[in-house]
């Protein structure tokens, strides 16, 4: 199944949480599904537009800056043709600081408005024809430039094993 993890990183929290979803693909996709697996992790600007011919498989995952994901990714997504991932399957994730590590009633006012990155991102794949198969998901940082939380790796891992699971499973 060819698949490609698709992720921008601003501190570095982000590309280790893409790396962890890419390895448990690798290592855990064959396993489950009795097909072959090819995975390749990239960062979004190594990502060229050829890379999406033949995809079965597309992950795409951002630090969640101003609410959003990072402008390299926004990029990626907007330059995807219309109905360039039809029978495609999609999922989205972002790392994040989690509200109840947020002192300020205002910032928290803010994320119950405007969200994290993931479901933007997960909005666009789906506009530009993806199955998406797993709802989107956030991984946390202790602060602003990391570091990830204490499980958020193995959280990771388990995410990936669930996209596994759903692989298939949306009868495009």
């Amino acid at each position: 199944m060819k698949t490609l993890v698709v992720y921008d990183s601003v501190f570095g929290n982000t590309e280790r949480i893409a790396l962890a979803i890419g390895g448990a693909l690798a290592t855990g996709g064959a396993g489950t599904t009795g097909r072959n697996w090819h995975v390749e992790t990239l960062r979004v600007g190594d990502v060229k537009p050829e890379y999406l011919n033949g995809l079965e498989l597309l992950i795409v995952g951002s630090p969640t800056r101003a609410f959003r994901p990072t402008k390299a990714i926004t990029d990626f997504l907007n330059g995807i043709p219309s109905n360039g991932l039809k029978g495609v399957e999609v999922a989205a994730f972002d790392t994040r600081i989690s509200t109840a590590d947020v002192r300020s009633r205002f910032l928290k006012v803010m994320v119950s408005l405007f969200g994290y990155a993931a479901k933007p991102i997960a909005d666009k794949l789906v506009q530009k024809g993806g199955a998406l198969i797993a709802p989107p998901e956030g991984f946390f940082v202790k602060a602003s430039e990391g570091p990830l939380k204490d499980g958020e790796l193995e959280r990771a891992v388990e995410w990936a094993k669930a996209v596994v699971a759903a692989v298939g499973t949306q009868g495009h």
